[in-house]
């Protein structure tokens, strides 16, 4: 396995924040998380508040989604979770050689465009393709909100 084989990408348009960011580092055991955000890796102030919800020991890690896929593969050694707020950074990721062992939505803000397709998940024609493309590439895509909740459904694809 080389680098990001083995990492978690989940699409949160929260990013970092407390509980589920807390259960999901527990549930595989991260002990980095890598947030592939172009605005965050800029935002030093975003960057603090996401910090505080970053449980202690874990590395945290804001990067551009380029930077980010050049990290993830470069990557060798313990489980890492790798947080985008869109599917079209998780899809640019993976056509940079980023392979996750799946794909988690877990949250996209309802928006003008949007529709709800799940709970906390609504998307538009582009988060579609996107996923969809995703799938075609071989990558496991799943809509769970925590770590213990059930797998929605992905009908809507």
């Amino acid at each position: 396995m080389s680098g990001a084989d083995g990492a978690l990408v989940r699409i949160d348009s929260r990013l970092v924040h407390g509980q589920v960011v807390a259960a999901w580092v527990r549930a595989i055991g991260a002990r980095r998380i890598v947030v592939a955000n172009d605005e965050a890796a800029g935002n030093p102030m975003r960057q603090r508040v996401m910090r505080m919800a970053v449980p202690q020991g874990v590395e945290v890690l804001f990067e551009t989604v380029s930077e980010a896929a050049d990290t993830l593969r470069a990557l060798g050694c313990g489980p890492t979770l790798a947080v985008v707020e869109t599917p079209a950074d998780a899809l640019a990721l993976v056509e940079a050689g980023v392979r996750p062992t799946v794909v988690n939505v877990g949250n996209l803000h309802m928006a003008a465009g949007k529709r709800r397709v799940a709970p906390a998940v609504a998307v538009d024609d582009g988060d579609r393709a996107a996923l969809r493309a995703l799938r075609e590439r071989g990558v496991e895509v799943v809509v769970r909100r925590t770590p213990l909740a059930p797998e929605g459904s992905l009908d809507w694809l």
